[in-house]
């Protein structure tokens, strides 16, 4: 994870009032400038800088390797910064020692005591920082009532299911508490079912505490539900930070319009050309005519009769129920190979627009079956243009 941090907050919730000295405390930012990681000559984070608001849940995503799991160890001192610095408040703390830092940190494996029961394990930080006993007893407690451990506080680890030791590493975090939670593919070993369920409470849990949350993901859904912003990383480069809408409706480049969304967004090559004033984007037999705004934009932008990526999300595609009138822009006519029937929804994956494959987003009522030819209309007020050579997204430029 890459963030930074600025939060200048009191904590009002119950647990953080039960920490003697600590109520009313007051966190300034947490601040990553131009961090670089490297091993040998191999850069696996790349001059980050990222900015993290108080009581914020901000969300690293990034398929594997991206670096974003790096970069949240950097913050918890767990991993050595080649360059740059971390702020914390007003302190540099690149050389603080991870127990000096005051961050609490889940892990995918719980790391929690086998030999401990719930309760023990949620007490153990307090008691090696050697806060009193009835202080222990006091935040344990509520810490276990906010997350539903009461009745599971006397169980060994190995008697509680995935879900029950995940929220037992969420309870022994927030009883310590920290100036920042640090989450690392949290909910990577639960099946998909608790997935869901867990990230519901994770969320609830942020809400509830105030607190500010770094949680990192290769999942861009869990990312979607659950970020107040993204930080989408590919090979250790934060690619954009944004809103999961912004993200979404507005992607920067290409990785970012891919990577972000399921089904993932279609992506097909053409040339754009202008005819009697309108403008139209041409590809294997489609002929999608930009709305006025983009065409202004290709034009001010020197991209006519150029090559350019075409993206359109699946969703944005809509099912015609007969064949349109001729010279009617803005359709497709594919071949259904492939239909994917999830209840509520079905996805048609099709050919017959150039090389690669489009997916469809239909309803659950489609009549469209595999092996049909169909055709679909375009919602041209949605698509997105990008550089055949950048990648990048023109109609933001």
């Amino acid at each position: 994870m890459e963030p930074i941090i600025s939060i200048c907050w009191k904590r009002k919730t119950a647990i953080y009032n039960l920490a003697p000295g600590k109520a009313g405390k007051t966190v300034s930012e947490v601040r990553l400038n131009n961090i670089w990681k490297r091993y040998g000559a191999n850069a696996v984070v790349q001059d980050v800088n990222l900015e993290i608001h108080d009581k914020e849940f901000l969300v690293l995503v990034g398929p594997s390797g991206c670096g974003k799991s790096t970069t949240l160890r950097m913050i918890a001192g767990l991993e050595e910064i080649t360059a740059g610095d971390i702020y914390i408040g007003s302190e540099r703390v690149n050389g603080t020692a991870p127990k000096e830092r005051d961050i609490a940190m889940v892990f995918q494996n719980y790391a929690l005591y086998p030999h401990m029961n719930v309760y023990e394990n949620m007490a153990f930080g307090l008691k090696m920082r050697k806060a009193k006993k009835e202080a222990i007893e006091k935040r344990v407690n509520e810490a276990a009532r906010i997350l539903d451990l009461e009745h599971l506080l006397t169980r060994k680890p190995k008697d509680l299911s995935g879900g029950q030791r995940q929220r037992v590493a969420l309870g022994r975090a927030i009883v310590r508490e920290p100036k920042v939670f640090l989450m690392d593919e949290p909910l990577s070993n639960l099946d998909a079912k608790l997935r869901v369920q867990m990230r519901t409470e994770i969320s609830k849990l942020q809400k509830r505490l105030q607190a500010t949350f770094i949680y990192v993901t290769h999942d861009q859904v869990e990312a979607m539900t659950m970020g107040d912003r993204l930080v989408v990383m590919r090979d250790g480069i934060i690619q954009q930070i944004a809103t999961p809408s912004e993200i979404y409706n507005r992607p920067k480049n290409l990785f970012v319009a891919g990577f972000i969304g399921s089904p993932a967004m279609n992506f097909i090559q053409g040339t754009l050309q202008e005819r009697n004033d309108d403008v139209f984007f041409l590809a294997g037999g489609f002929e999608g005519k930009l709305v006025e705004q983009q065409a202004g934009k290709m034009r001010q932008l020197g991209y006519l009769s150029r090559e350019v990526v075409m993206g359109i999300r699946p969703e944005d595609i809509d099912s015609r129920s007969s064949l349109p009138p001729a010279g009617e822009a803005s359709t497709l006519q594919v071949c259904v190979e492939v239909q994917e029937y999830t209840g509520s929804e079905a996805y048609l994956h099709c050919s017959g627009v150039g090389e690669k494959m489009l997916t469809i987003r239909g309803g659950r009522d489609t009549q469209v079956r595999r092996g049909d030819t169909a055709v679909f209309a375009v919602n041209m007020d949605k698509v997105h243009v990008f550089d055949i050579h950048t990648g990048q997204n023109v109609l933001l430029a």
